[in-house]
């Protein structure tokens, strides 16, 4: 193993279901995912010196909240010195370990808790779902007015994906189908009945070639995790998930200044984060690919050098993505099957990819995973956020 000089890891995860808990306040989310988080780690909470939540979408009120040390009240943190936001729409998670990471190299902080806590489900109608997903990500002088839903910007994506590639609506309805397999397995995610080919093909058109149920759906949750230096963590566990290498690009701030539509900047951002680690795409365990929609899991799979243009839909179809097969996928079930939970779909990419390195997946556990590739982004896209972890440092 090489140094553990300027590493990081993460100790403890922590998630409550996901679904809709009209009884539950938005804190208990962020609360007890943080709760379970500093059990899992094995540290006291007043361990804990710097508070990284991340933004709530539903609710202004409560956001502020979170931003002015909600969380470290009610934990009852008594050497937490900062509390401090972080916010990139869904690469939050991602943003989250780097920023994390340079808190503790610098020497800021010791151990940070990273919490994310959402009401998407019960805390906003749904005419205020539809408006707050049409106004996020587009300018406000030029297309606000006309809106654009994220499902029509999905659809973009996939009717150009499958013009240049000659994938069929098949392999998109297959990504659907992949992700509902690992979701059967988690006992957090709010869809678990088994889903078919032929069940996602049938379902009604929502924006050409778009159906339903290749639709992320809104809901509540919480999911939070622990970072410290990798010195600290070797104290703590025989398996920590150790941060390798990251990778970021920023593409575009509207939909309709993205020069590629198919590709976005997956390619640059995945060679950064792997350079970084030290490893390939060959190496990788498990793949935790964002996937608001099916497209976007196709596309992170291609350009991080999975396999070949035009070739994800294909690996989907045959299994090679489910439960037991070669490339494992977003095992969690992703925000197609466990739910969208805003900033959440990212955080909780990052929870699961910790969960299967250090072991701790229960039936959807990838035996030896050694190392996996997690991919945020955020708004329309407009960034592609690329995380290497693993359970040694290579």
């Amino acid at each position: 193993m090489s140094s553990l000089k300027n590493k990081v890891a993460i100790v403890g995860i922590g998630e409550v279901p996901t679904g809709r808990f009209p009884e539950k306040a938005a804190i208990y989310h962020a609360i007890e995912s943080a709760r379970l988080a500093i059990a899992d780690a094995g540290i006291s909470k007043d361990d804990i010196d710097f508070v990284m939540p991340t933004a709530s979408l539903y609710s202004s009120q409560f956001n502020t909240e979170l931003v002015t040390c909600r969380i470290p009240e009610e934990l009852g943190l008594k050497n937490a010195h900062t509390n401090c936001q972080i916010f990139a729409g869904g690469s939050s998670g991602s943003c989250f370990l780097s920023m994390a990471g340079s808190l503790i190299n610098s020497g800021v902080a010791k151990y940070v808790l990273c919490a994310h806590a959402e009401r998407l489900g019960t805390g906003v109608t749904a005419q205020g779902g539809i408006d707050l997903f049409s106004q996020a990500g587009i300018s406000v002088e030029w297309e606000v007015p006309y809106g654009q839903h994220y499902s029509s910007i999905a659809a973009m994506s996939t009717g150009r994906y499958l013009h240049e590639t000659g994938c069929t609506d098949e392999h998109m309805a297959a990504v659907c189908v992949s992700n509902r397999k690992w979701a059967e397995l988690n006992p957090n995610a709010a869809f678990r009945k088994p889903l078919s080919l032929e069940e996602v093909l049938s379902s009604k058109m929502l924006s050409t070639p778009l159906r339903a149920k290749q639709s992320n759906m809104l809901f509540d949750g919480g999911s939070a995790f622990i970072i410290t230096s990798a010195e600290r963590a070797r104290d703590l566990t025989d398996r920590p998930a150790y941060l390798l290498g990251t990778g970021g690009r920023v593409t575009h701030f509207a939909f309709s200044q993205e020069p590629d539509v198919t590709r976005f900047g997956w390619a640059q951002a995945g060679k950064d984060a792997f350079e970084e680690a030290g490893i390939t795409p060959q190496d990788v365990d498990v793949a935790e690919i964002y996937d608001s929609y099916p497209i976007y899991q196709i596309i992170g799979l291609e350009e991080l050098g999975f396999c070949g243009r035009g070739e994800a839909g294909e690996l989907f179809l045959k299994g090679d993505t489910w439960p037991g097969g070669k490339l494992p996928c977003t095992t969690n079930g992703g925000m197609l099957s466990q739910g969208h939970t805003g900033a959440g779909g990212g955080v909780a990419l990052i929870v699961e990819a910790a969960r299967q390195l250090m072991g701790k997946a229960g039936d959807r556990q990838v035996p030896g995973a050694r190392f996996a590739v997690e991919t945020g982004t955020g708004g329309t896209y407009m960034d592609a956020q690329v995380s290497v972890l693993g359970t040694e440092i290579v």
